[in-house]
Parts: C-alpha cells; structure tokens; sequence
C-alpha cells in the first residue's frame, strides 16, 4: 500500500529527530560572517568542495569586503582570485554580474527575499535558499547533491528536478525545520548515505529508508 501523506510526514520527522541526534551541530560548511560572503562562498561552491572554497575565501573576502569591490575589479584579475575553484571564468562573471546588479537594484545589500535573490544573475533557488535559511534565518531547502540523492533514496519525492524536489519535500518538512533538515541530509549523505558506495548497515535511520540494503 502506498505511503500516505500524513505518513510519509510521520516518518520524516523521525528522520530528523534522529539524525539530529547523529549531527547535534549541524550547520552549513562553508564559512562566512555576513550574507555577502555566504552568496559568493556558494556560487564558488558549485562543482567543487565546500574544504576547497574556504581555503579561497579569507583572502578574498579580505580583498573584496562590498559589492563594488568585486565590480571594480578586472575579470582577470578576479578570475585568479578564485582560479584553484575550478571554471573561474564563468563563476568570475557571474559574481561580477550578480553584485552590479546588487548596487543597481538593492543598493549594494544582498536581498533577503527568494523573488529577489533569484531575480539577480546566476542565482538560483539553491543558492538562493542557503543564503536565506543561513544569512538571514528564513527557512529554505537546499537541494544539492546529496539532498537530491537522499530524497529519492528515501522515497521523500521521485522527482529528478531539483525545484520539484524541494516542493515535495516542502511538503513532508515542517517550515521550520527546512534549512536545518538540509542540513542534516548533506552530512547523512556524507557520512553514510554516499553516492558510490552505502554505508547501510551503519546507518541510524535504516529501518526508515525504503531503499536500506539492511
């Protein structure tokens, strides 16, 4: 029989309380001190490593403390900047675009709304939500790798889109547990629940994942 709605949001919140337990600290790894940092932090996050991207950031955040710093700047010389990143050049012009934008539209502060962070270049909901359940306190689901990964492996949405997923899982999550739940499915998917090879039977919420080997 299949899984009911109310079900499936039974079930998930044992997921949460228990992984909660597993990751009592549980934030985002990328470091920042204000919610400018964390927007550039996560577009330089795409296709690479949050360990690599906070190796770049103290040097360039030192450098570039406000939206016009980054805009000033040559795209060269930006590019180098944040070169070991990996495809520099296109995530150098889309910061550039994205912080003129910022001091076009939204004076030079980074917009605390979903419709505005994803009106700006480059930004999508991804990116868009880890700066609003991070920087500003307003739950967001981040569907990155892992959560996508995790999501159909515990049967939360069978979708492939990642903003059809995060509706579906919108749907199972209380609000307020969105970005925190995030959270807790990308240390899951780091720890255990990896893409390559299932740590099932070391894995705290086994007897709740439909797909467990165990």
């Amino acid at each position: 029989m299949a899984e009911t709605i109310q079900e499936k949001k039974q079930r998930t919140k044992k997921i949460i309380d228990i992984l909660t337990k597993e990751f009592p600290d549980s934030k985002t790894a990328l470091n920042y001190t204000n919610a400018l940092e964390l927007l550039i932090a996560t577009i330089l996050s795409a296709q690479c490593t949050d360990e690599r991207v906070n190796k770049v950031t103290p040097e360039l955040f030192k450098k570039y403390p406000a939206p016009q710093h980054y805009v000033d700047v040559s795209l060269e010389e930006l590019g180098d900047d944040i070169r070991s990143t990996g495809f520099f050049n296109n995530k150098a012009k889309s910061i550039q675009k994205c912080c003129r934008e910022m001091i076009d539209r939204f004076g030079g502060k980074v917009p605390n709304t979903l419709k505005d962070l994803v009106s700006l270049p480059g930004i999508g909901r991804k990116t868009a939500n880890v700066v609003l359940g991070n920087a500003f306190g307003i739950p967001g689901i981040v569907v990155d790798t892992h959560v996508r990964r995790l999501a159909g492996r515990l049967a939360l949405s069978d979708k492939k889109d990642p903003d059809k997923i995060e509706m579906d899982l919108n749907g199972v999550v209380p609000q307020e547990e969105w970005t925190h739940f995030s959270h807790l499915l990308i240390d899951h998917g780091r720890k255990t629940c990896r893409a390559r090879k299932t740590l099932c039977a070391q894995c705290t919420i086994n007897h709740l994942c439909p797909s467990s080997e165990v």
